[in-house]
């Protein structure tokens, strides 16, 4: 699997995509409303990209950045083989990647400074330990913990964080993050929960992290999010997911049926395959009470 998120202009977002299924993605584009392709590493970084438009008929530009406006690059290529090369390549940052096809600075003008956050020590603080919390949880994009940054401190007509202010602080935090994550070597415990989900799938009970605000949203959302056939259900929620990194990682359980024997039965196995993941945690089987995982060391990898 190659370590990039492909984003669609249909909106898809494919994250660890095979090369063959990059090929794909590569050949298919033209069409209305299927023009192009963004590759972004994992974890994303400022400026690093590389993207694709085709019509139909026409050939293939590409671009990639590295970093900032002075380098960014583009070219042309008549047909796929050479973009699918190039992409690839520069998926696995292979040496030579680029070679394939002639590149020329792209005609791009640098953004304009960001100013400094007018905010007072209070406000900044609360405004980087609310940033941080988002981070640590884990499952936020880039772009998501600038939105989160750019709206925490909204109070009717007073918008304080503009969008390009709010960008610099996502990605000077998020930066900080990646750097304390570059030694990490090793399953994490959110791959083992991760795991551990994908196996209760299998089972046929819709299983999903990071779903829903709450638990009553949870509660009222998790019926249309998995297969129709599926016999239960287990999530964690933003709020329980943003807790995770003090150790414990609150998990909602139950069965489609309503009854509690189904939703003790379903307790049982996600107990079950958390453990066989590697996972400790806490419940005493009683069906109107939640799972905690315990003893979590919360570091989970960042994605984009």
């Amino acid at each position: 699997m190659l370590g990039i998120v492909v984003k669609t202009e249909r909106g898809e977002r494919h994250v660890r995509v095979s090369a063959a299924e990059l090929a794909g993605l590569v050949g298919r584009i033209g069409g209305a409303g299927d023009h192009f392709l963004v590759l972004q590493r994992i974890p994303d970084l400022p400026g690093v990209f590389a993207q694709v438009w085709h019509d139909a008929g026409g050939g293939y530009e590409v671009e990639h950045g590295d970093g900032g406006a002075d380098r960014h690059f583009a070219a042309t290529a008549e047909g796929p083989g050479a973009v699918i090369a190039a992409l690839t390549g520069w998926a696995r940052e292979e040496a030579g990647w680029a070679e394939g096809l002639s590149w020329s600075r792209a005609d791009t003008t640098p953004a304009p400074a960001v100013p400094p956050l007018d905010l007072s020590e209070e406000e900044r603080q609360e405004l980087e330990r609310r940033v941080r919390e988002v981070l640590a949880a884990g499952y936020a994009t880039r772009a998501e913990l600038a939105e989160c940054a750019e709206e925490f401190l909204v109070t009717g007509d007073r918008r304080p964080v503009s969008g390009p202010q709010a960008g610099a602080l996502a990605d000077r935090l998020w930066l900080e993050r990646v750097a304390e994550q570059s030694g990490r070597r090793g399953e994490t415990d959110p791959e083992r929960l991760t795991r551990a989900f994908a196996t209760l799938r299998e089972a046929g009970i819709t299983a999903r992290e990071h779903f829903a605000c709450c638990r009553s949203c949870g509660n009222a959302e998790i019926g249309g999010a998995g297969e129709p056939d599926a016999r239960g259900f287990v999530y964690s929620s933003h709020q329980s997911s943003e807790s995770a990194a003090d150790g414990g990682l609150t998990l909602y359980c139950g069965g489609f049926d309503g009854s509690s024997g189904t939703t003790a039965a379903i307790g049982h196995e996600v107990v079950a395959a958390l453990g066989d993941a590697g996972l400790r945690t806490e419940w005493d089987g009683d069906p109107g009470r939640s799972i905690t995982v315990t003893g979590l060391d919360w570091r989970r990898r960042l994605v984009g």
